[in-house]
């Protein structure tokens, strides 16, 4: 089942978002700046395909993908790994599974009225956020 996820969305909350880092081997002065920035996310859906941009004043990062179609995901603005990402539809849930060097890698993006929620899992460490729907 397809929720649309388009719009932009602005930063709310960001919980646990340093032990994620820490799991993803994220050094400490990277891990310091991150976590204090407030990123948004410009989603742009056509069906299944994604066109996903996060945006801060310290790094970009952009995602282009199909979902149910398997990718090789370049993470150098991320943690600077490569993995093989799949991203598939539960419910009303858009799931990513992300295959590589961290175990139990991905993401959950879910909505919830005019709220975007995001959960990030790596090895262990669970980080949810929550994005506010601007347009």
């Amino acid at each position: 089942m397809s929720v649309d996820l388009n719009g932009y969305w602005k930063m709310v909350s960001n919980d646990n978002f340093d032990e994620y880092m820490k799991a993803l081997g994220v050094n400490a002065a990277i891990r310091t700046i991150a976590s204090l920035l407030k990123t948004d996310k410009d989603i742009v859906q056509d069906g299944d395909h994604f066109k996903i941009k996060t945006l801060s004043t310290f790094k970009n990062y952009n995602m282009d993908f199909h979902v149910g179609q398997e990718f090789e995901e370049d993470l150098s603005g991320v943690d600077d790994r490569k993995c093989l990402t799949t991203i598939n539809w539960d419910g009303d849930k858009l799931v990513c599974v992300q295959k590589g060097e961290i175990e139990g890698r991905g993401w959950t993006h879910w909505v919830v009225g005019d709220e975007l929620h995001l959960e990030l899992r790596a090895g262990g460490a669970v980080c949810k956020q929550v994005y506010k729907k601007t347009t």
